[in-house]
């Protein structure tokens, strides 16, 4: 399996990771078509350095959210313990943008943390 990102979708998930450093941001990905191209932002986080907490209640319900997204403020771009148990909870997709927030410290896992090739569309 490929994960496919628009361009636009991934240079914007860059930026947010950027924004919120040195504390973690956290999204939803929505696709089309089979390709990632919206993120719906955590509704109300407290976020911190080392952790993103929210309320999934509080997500609408959207047959179109496939994956998520978060970042991690340092330069590992590998999914944690808590990562991996949050991943098993929404299956998908999940990227994970690394400090220094380049496209090159992105990284997309399956739900079982399973490493898979991105493909940036433009």
């Amino acid at each position: 399996m490929k994960v496919r990102i628009r361009r636009e979708l991934l240079e914007y998930l860059l930026q947010l990771a950027r924004n919120a450093y040195p504390n973690e941001f956290a999204g939803f990905l929505r696709e089309k078509d089979g390709i990632f191209e919206e993120v719906l932002i955590a509704p109300n986080p407290h976020a911190g350095p080392r952790s993103i907490f929210f309320d999934t209640w509080m997500l609408p319900y959207d047959e179109s959210i496939k994956g998520t997204v978060h970042s991690h403020p340092s330069p590992a771009p590998w999914p944690s313990e808590g990562d991996l148990e949050f991943f098993s909870k929404f299956g998908g997709v999940h990227l994970i943008i690394a400090w220094p927030f380049t496209e090159d410290s992105v990284r997309a896992y399956s739900s079982d943390g399973v490493e898979l090739p991105i493909e940036v569309v433009d």
